[in-house]
């Protein structure tokens, strides 16, 4: 009776008792001729309390039975039951039908267990979980985010399941209020490399002739065309022409053959905190005109160039997971618009977005791309440019070969900040030089050496070979 005595002050709130200060009791007492009023019995969530009571109990009465349950097992006992988190009153009523106790209930989850897996599964950290209002607050310090992220994940599973009648994830919310303590940041170097191949041939003739005899005459013309490869007009060309009394006739041989090789090369650098977001973008703005207010022209800008746009967090054992998104973006004249005498230029954009997982300091090829294209086309006389040799004075062909490749290569690195000392900015140590130093030795800079750099000098000592 003494144990019970004293879990009896310890199961209400204001008078709690070590023993059960960090749990839910399982059984309280009311002593003889006490009057609880208004004192908050915890009771786990889809857990029971034994209630004894020193007088003689007829008859309870719960405020709200779906939160709580209360049933009179024997003259001097009753059960209580958490049905769902919340709170509620319950009123003992004794054989002459009077009031002899009265209390709160409060149903909260029971994070007993939760702590428990906490613990086993990482032993690591100091994260605690406790009940407030039906919701769960994890408190506490973890070595990195995904720590936290993991005790949380527990803990949402931890109501997920319900843990009794009512409980689930969007009435009890997990608040998160863990610090992470020394909070890692991430460099992250992305390398962008393309090269682009092309062939283009070009082969044509433009003939144009006259025949005339007395009142009759004929004229014959035709044209070089490539629709392949337009606006290209610094074809060579060889002229040639023949005229004998009222008859001429005029050719013009156009061929052209362009090799270009184009290589680009982009390699962004960013530094984030784990968990938070980073962007950047390298490259320009360019002209576009809009319409606005009664068909007024305005100028928006768009953006074109390398960008790049990472989100790191940092795992366990160094490993990092990204979710990153790289763009390369150029100015293009195929697909451009005229419009108003203005042409607006197309964009060319490699897009790439992806979530990896990998060690600090390891490279992944993220994306890569391999692109031919080929294009080439024949026109001419019908007819005439079916001749065999001859015919191709009546046809023009029209050729284009592209090749392109393109490969992203992403390291992400831990990385800790050092002492300004330890650094060097790329002007360091500079100096202009004098009129005299630019005019007669075209220097752009003075010569100078790294600070405390070794002066260059003469070897002093014996010098040779040693023979014993």
């Amino acid at each position: 009776m003494l144990m019970a005595g004293q879990l009896a002050f310890g199961a209400f709130l204001g008078t709690p008792a070590p023993a059960v200060a960090q749990g839910f009791p399982k059984s309280v007492s009311i002593a003889a001729g006490e009057r609880a009023g208004e004192r908050i019995l915890r009771v786990g969530l889809g857990r029971s309390v034994v209630v004894d009571v020193a007088e003689d109990v007829a008859d309870v009465l719960v405020s709200e039975p779906e939160i709580a349950n209360a049933t009179v097992r024997s003259r001097n006992r009753i059960y209580v039951v958490g049905n769902r988190a919340g709170q509620a009153s319950v009123v003992l009523f004794g054989t002459t039908g009077r009031e002899i106790a009265s209390f709160s209930v409060r149903v909260e989850p029971d994070t007993s267990d939760l702590n428990a897996i906490i613990r086993k599964l990482m032993p690591n950290t100091d994260i605690r979980a406790d009940s407030l209002n039906g919701s769960v607050v994890l408190s506490g310090t973890a070595p990195s985010t995904a720590d936290a992220q993991k005790a949380a994940d527990l803990a949402s599973r931890f109501l997920g399941q319900g843990n009794g009648e009512g409980g689930s994830s969007s009435s009890q919310p997990v608040l998160n209020m863990i610090s992470v303590g020394g909070k890692d940041q991430i460099q992250l170097k992305v390398t962008v490399a393309e090269v682009d191949r092309s062939v283009i041939k070009q082969l044509g003739v433009t003939m144009s002739g006259t025949l005339s005899s007395g009142s009759f005459g004929l004229g014959i013309a035709n044209a070089a065309s490539f629709p392949v490869n337009t606006g290209i007009t610094s074809q060579g060309s060889l002229l040639g022409s023949f005229s004998s009394g009222g008859n001429s006739f005029a050719a013009q041989i156009r061929a052209l053959q362009r090799d270009g090789v184009i290589r680009t090369l982009a390699e962004p650098t960013l530094t984030a905190i784990s968990g938070e977001n980073a962007s950047f973008i390298a490259g320009g703005e360019f002209p576009i005109p809009v319409s606005y207010d009664n068909d007024k022209i305005g100028v928006e800008f768009k953006q074109f160039g390398v960008g790049l746009d990472f989100t790191p967090v940092v795992l366990n054992e160094g490993n990092v997971s990204l979710r990153i998104k790289t763009e390369v973006s150029e100015l293009s004249d195929e697909g451009a618009v005229t419009t108003g005498g203005i042409t607006i230029p197309a964009i060319k954009v490699r897009r790439a977005e992806s979530t990896v997982e990998l060690p600090s300091g390891g490279t992944l090829v993220m994306a890569g791309l391999l692109k031919e294209s080929y294009r080439q086309t024949v026109s001419g006389v019908p007819g005439l440019m079916q001749l065999p040799v001859l015919g191709a004075l009546f046809k023009s062909r029209d050729f284009l070969r592209q090749q392109t490749e393109m490969v992203v290569f992403v390291t992400p690195y831990v990385v800790k900040p050092v002492a300004q000392s330890a650094l060097a900015r790329p002007d360091s140590n500079f100096a202009p030089p004098s009129d005299g130093e630019t005019i007669f030795f075209n220097q752009l800079n003075r010569v100078f050496n790294t600070a405390g750099a070794p002066v260059p000098g003469s070897y002093q000592g014996q010098v040779g070979f040693i023979y014993e």
